[in-house]
């Protein structure tokens, strides 16, 4: 009864994401104050609707109801109860419920929150979350229904995959879809402008929040996304150019764009029609890596669906959104004339510079992502594109943009001079050329590993510089500097942290670029010299877990003769899928990572058992994801800043002539 309550429930969302779809346009359109007030209270009636739909969802997993196909093919009764829960969205139709949940709480909060939004421009941002919500909603019905029974039913399930059974990847897709979803938002106000033909500084402000929010949440998943392959793959790295992985930095990158340009729509009412352009593309990337995941177009292991009939549907809803939100691009941009005015060598500038650089790396990595599908299409051959391409054609791109990062915080806006900037910034180069000195001669760090530990160093110290220059250190007595610096709006301190965060992750790509790792096979008792450090098989012997069997692997990892680490990496085996798994065994303390993995087991030449285990060394590897985690902070923090939360600026009259 339940899963006929949900399904009902996804049927009630469509037909109330239709109502949204057209009243409120209807009534923006006509001036009709009440058609455009039935905007908020349909968004929140499909949010409930949506939200009964995936309540409905959990509890066919968590009651293990195999009398639903989706419960049948990914849950079983032995599975621990956080991942019978993560299992309602470790699977395609489950995780395109969440998809249409989220968006269904994004356009909430618009009703709730945009109570100070022009009640025309409210009214045509809700229409489009709407269209959008449709379109979702029709795919998940027609092609994906979470709810399909099945009879007779099995006494159990089959389980889901092994390797999304971690608490890493039970979170990784909601935080993703919070960000793809936000620049959902973000892609309304930029529809609804267009339609409006009018975008200002009111606009630019009430867009920041959203874009910023997006930003924080898609870095937190994409940072958890490449820590959970890290520890969970076993293969010692963090980030292979996969072309899923690659799917969500598009609209990262894309976004972080976004981010900094609507900051100048709304200082100096400049890059509007840019500021639109990059809101348009951010979400058409999130389509587009929502249809290279869910059509099978992809073999990934997060890839979910391979159904070409679901691949054919999100195309067309690809088609429909962007093509439609392009053509009205096409024919509105022109009248949005920019009205603010600015030299080359200015904060403007230095964002213009960031946007280009930015859209420049997108376009690598989108063209790299996509040729091979296009020339297997085309001409039937198979291309692998991968690390070689992606680091060489995205490193004269990324070091200029790192060079421009610490320095454009410190411009002027309108007009400045680049030499005082230069002068601030003295320190934090010298800073960066000792750091690439020591790494080449007194660690022997290659060319490029050293480059990027100079880099990191001067992200940081430019971030400090822009704070201490704020705060007016040096200029002014310490005491009266700090007081200063406390009285800093919270967004300036969230822009310099979210600009280290970055220099931590660089320091952490520059360590793992000088990561060592060894292949041994030992019997146990046997020990081997590895990166200093003594590494000795103690044992393997048979574990049993809660819904798998386990070989477990004893290393004592030793320095001088003192016992530094003991590891315990295994191989699972989960019969109900009949599938095996790697656990890996990492011992950190911060700067570096000791990171074990066992092998297959064989017999010697001596006729003794073998384990063969893989050893790795990475140097400053915590650091890619704590700088993930300082650049959303970051963002977070400037979401708190006063002036995001506050009524955007009342909008002037349209000028005589302009566009309605």
């Amino acid at each position: 009864m339940i899963p006929e309550l949900g399904h009902f429930a996804l049927i009630l969302a469509l037909m109330l994401a239709l109502a949204q779809s057209v009243l409120p346009l209807w009534g923006a359109q006509a001036r009709d104050a009440r058609l455009m007030e039935s905007g908020p209270p349909l968004a929140l009636a499909q949010m409930v609707a949506v939200g009964a739909a995936f309540a409905a969802l959990l509890w066919a997993f968590v009651t293990n109801d195999t009398t639903v196909s989706n419960v049948v093919a990914n849950s079983h009764s032995a599975k621990p109860m956080i991942f019978k829960l993560s299992g309602a969205w470790g699977n395609h139709e489950g995780s395109m419920v969440l998809w249409v949940l989220v968006l269904a709480l994004c356009s909430a909060a618009v009703a709730g929150f945009g109570r100070d939004l022009p009640s025309a421009l409210r009214a045509r941002v809700l229409a489009v979350l709407g269209m959008i919500s449709t379109g979702f909603l029709l795919f998940i019905l027609a092609t994906s229904n979470p709810f399909d029974r099945v009879w007779p039913p099995p006494l159990d399930g089959q389980g889901l995959n092994p390797l999304l059974q971690d608490i890493g990847l039970a979170l990784h897709p909601p935080l993703l879809y919070l960000g793809y979803v936000g620049y959902a938002v973000t892609f309304a106000f930029a529809v609804a402008a267009l339609i409006e033909g009018r975008v200002d500084a009111a606009w630019g402000r009430w867009v920041r929040p959203w874009s910023l929010a997006a930003w924080s949440f898609l870095t937190l998943g994409i940072g958890l996304g490449s820590w959970w392959a890290y520890y969970e793959l076993g293969w010692g790295g963090y980030w292979f150019w996969d072309p899923v992985e690659n799917a969500s930095l598009l609209p990262w990158l894309a976004g972080t764009a976004l981010l900094h340009s609507a900051v100048v729509v709304e200082k100096r009412e400049a890059l509007k029609i840019w500021t639109v352009l990059l809101a348009l593309l951010a979400f058409a990337l999130s389509l587009l890596g929502t249809f290279l995941v869910r059509s099978g177009v992809l073999n990934s292991v997060h890839a979910f669906a391979s159904d070409p009939a679901r691949g054919v549907f999100i195309l067309v809803l690809l088609g429909i959104y962007i093509a439609g939100a392009f053509a009205l691009f096409a024919f509105r941009a022109p009248a949005m004339a920019p009205q603010g005015v600015f030299a080359p060598v200015s904060r403007e500038g230095g964002i213009v510079l960031n946007n280009l650089l930015l859209c420049s790396l997108c376009a690598v990595v989108l063209v790299g992502t996509l040729y091979p599908l296009f020339l297997d299409l085309l001409a039937g051959r198979m291309i692998s594109v991968g690390p070689p391409f992606f680091n060489l054609a995205t490193l004269p791109l990324a070091l200029p943009l790192a060079m421009a990062m610490a320095a454009g915080p410190l411009l002027a806006w309108k007009r400045a001079a680049l030499w005082p900037v230069i002068q601030r910034l003295w320190w934090a180069a010298a800073l960066a050329l000792l750091a690439f000195l020591l790494a080449m001669f007194l660690a022997g760090a290659p060319v490029m590993p050293a480059l990027g530990f100079a880099i990191g160093l001067w992200l940081i110290a430019g971030a400090a510089t822009d704070i201490l220059d704020r705060s007016g250190l040096g200029r002014t007595g310490i005491g009266n500097a700090l007081r200063r610096a406390g009285g800093l709006p919270r967004a300036a301190w969230g822009a310099a942290i979210a600009h280290a965060g970055v220099g931590v992750t660089v320091l952490g790509i520059a360590g793992m670029g000088m990561a060592t790792e060894k292949l041994i096979a030992l019997t146990p008792g046997a020990s081997t010299e590895f990166a200093g450090y003594e590494w000795r098989l103690e044992g393997v012997r048979d574990f049993q877990g809660a819904n798998y069997t386990a070989r477990r692997a004893t290393v004592t990892v030793l320095r001088d003769g003192r016992t530094v680490q003991v590891m315990e990496p295994s191989k699972r085996f989960f019969p109900i899928g009949r599938t095996t798994t790697t656990e890996t065994a990492i011992r950190t303390n911060g700067l570096r990572d000791l990171y074990a993995v066992l092998g297959e087991e064989r017999d010697g030449a001596d006729g003794r058992r073998e384990a063969v285990l893989r050893l790795h060394y990475n140097l400053l590897a915590p650091f890619l994801w704590i700088g993930s985690l300082i650049m959303a902070l970051g963002g977070g923090l400037s979401l708190t800043d006063r002036r995001m939360r506050v009524a955007a600026p009342a909008r002037r009259a349209a000028a005589q002539g302009a566009p309605a």
